[in-house]
C-alpha cells in the first residue's frame, strides 16, 4: 500500500480520508456567447468552457446557470479551432 504525504490529503464530509491525484495540466478558455445586434449575451447566459491539456488534447462544457444558483456543467461535442471575441479582434483558443 502506498504512503502518501500528508498535504494530498483530504478529508470527506463523511469523514473519510482520500488522496487528491493528479489526471492532467494545461490551461483553459472561457467564452460567451453574445448577440450580433446588440452585443448583449445571449441563451440566458451560456458559456462555454475549453480545457486543454498540455498535450494539447481538448475537453469542452457548456456552463449553464439554474434558477436554484448552482451553474450546470454539460459535456459538449469538441467542435475544433475556431475563433472568440476579445472585444477588440478575434483571436484563436
Amino acid at each position: 500500500m502506498p504512503t502518501f504525504p500528508e498535504d494530498v490529503l483530504a478529508r470527506t464530509k463523511k469523514g473519510e480520508l482520500e488522496v487528491r491525484s493528479l489526471l492532467d495540466r494545461g490551461r483553459y478558455v472561457r467564452y460567451n456567447y453574445l448577440h450580433p445586434e446588440t452585443g448583449e449575451p445571449m441563451e440566458g447566459g451560456k458559456v462555454k468552457l475549453v480545457l486543454i491539456r498540455d498535450s494539447g488534447e481538448r475537453e469542452e462544457y457548456f456552463i449553464i446557470p439554474t434558477k436554484s444558483r448552482r451553474d450546470l456543467l454539460i459535456p459538449a461535442a469538441e467542435k475544433g479551432e475556431r475563433k472568440i471575441w476579445d472585444g477588440g479582434k478575434p483571436v484563436g483558443l
